[in-house]
């Protein structure tokens, strides 16, 4: 009689590939951007020789107490608070929201993911409105969720009554949209956005480049007075953070205590935590330097008018995205990324004809326009 031992399969005989579920077997990774010594080894550069335009970073950074907090911080051997009460506290002095509405996260993109592993069930629904930020597609297919996909029209404003008849068919759960919306820059409207409250859905509203249209547009205080409307943050972009990974969200009070249950319990870690609380006590730094971005961003977009092969399209973030007339997209990135200048090309449905420019400082934008000049 064999023993019970030899019943049990060897460790050889199983390949965890197989196990793999379907969904992530065959879905497409992200493509994200890469930092500077990544692109200076790739590139055969000296990082101070690269141009980065490709991902929307403050070229100015944070403010300078941010590095000196960063240089005393105490009890990094100890766990964050898993509650992020400081930096809550702080937030709702910022955006005059309570702290009971907040959440905080390692960066918006975290809380994109947490808010569809608390809706969505394998199989269940959401809209997605491209051209636009490629996380929202991503994430809900890692839930194993549909994606409903409602086009923008051809100057990227919303499809409302496309999306209208989406959710009448569909039934979806949630429905994410960026304002300014990546990559194009356009603004949601207000009536647009009360026609989709109106719908039988949650509406995720991703505000990473708010501040880029002007803080006061901000739709984060609606949040206590609407039921179905969710509002996302991000201290990447305006607060030179991106590296630290670190923003936050405001969620109907109803929805908090299954938040909690769900986060991860050490989400944001203490640096991040500290650097975000020391910009928020400095807003006025980072004031001047968006000022400084707004103005440049209209000079770039002058400047791209005047080059033959470029439309712009007009902006309200931190990007300026344009048509390319007369050649390949692709290949004049490629080009830029031999002079040591980096754009985003999105080898995407509508967008392979189209380039996206981050604003950066000027110097880097004289150099920009000089290279598209002469090529």
């Amino acid at each position: 009689m064999n023993s019970p031992a030899s019943s049990v399969p060897s460790v050889s005989s199983v390949d965890p590939v197989d196990s793999v579920r379907p969904n992530v077997v065959t879905m497409e990774p992200y493509t994200p951007v890469f930092p500077f010594d990544v692109l200076a080894a790739r590139l055969d550069r000296a990082p101070e020789d690269i141009s980065k335009l490709d991902a929307n970073e403050n070229p100015y950074g944070p403010p300078p107490q941010v590095q000196e907090v960063l240089s005393t911080l105490r009890y990094t051997h100890i766990y964050p608070d898993p509650e992020s009460r400081a930096l809550r506290a702080a937030l709702a002095e910022f955006t005059g929201v309570p702290a009971d509405f907040l959440l905080a996260g390692a960066g918006a993109d975290e809380l994109i993911d947490l808010t569809m592993r608390l809706f969505l069930q394998p199989g269940e629904a959401i809209i997605n409105c491209p051209p636009t930020f490629g996380m929202y597609a991503f994430d809900a297919e890692i839930c194993g969720a549909q994606v409903i996909t409602v086009p923008r029209r051809d100057d990227f404003s919303l499809d409302v009554e496309g999306i209208e008849a989406a959710v009448c068919r569909h039934r979806p759960k949630l429905i994410f949209l960026a304002s300014p919306n990546n990559p194009d820059g356009g603004w949601l409207p207000d009536d647009d956005l009360e026609r989709l409250l109106a719908l039988p859905l949650v509406v995720v509203l991703d505000e990473a480049y708010v501040e880029f249209a002007g803080m006061q547009r901000s739709r984060v205080k609606m949040v206590p007075q609407r039921h179905n409307l969710i509002v996302l943050r991000s201290f990447s972009k305006w607060a030179g953070l991106a590296g630290l990974r670190v923003g936050y969200g405001a969620f109907p009070a109803g929805l908090m205590p299954h938040l909690w249950k769900i986060k991860q319990p050490y989400n944001v870690n203490v640096a991040a935590s500290a650097a975000a609380i020391a910009v928020l006590q400095d807003p006025h730094y980072l004031e001047m330097h968006i000022a400084r971005m707004v103005a440049e961003r209209e000079r770039l977009t002058r400047l791209l008018a005047e080059i033959p092969y470029l439309r712009p399209y007009p902006s309200q973030s931190a990007y300026v995205l344009c048509r390319v007339v007369g050649r390949e997209a692709r290949e004049l990135k490629l080009a830029l990324e031999q002079e040591g200048i980096l754009i985003r090309y999105f080898d995407k449905p509508r967008l392979r004809d189209h380039i996206r420019i981050s604003v950066g400082r000027p110097d880097q934008t004289d150099a920009l326009i000089a290279v598209l000049r002469r090529l």
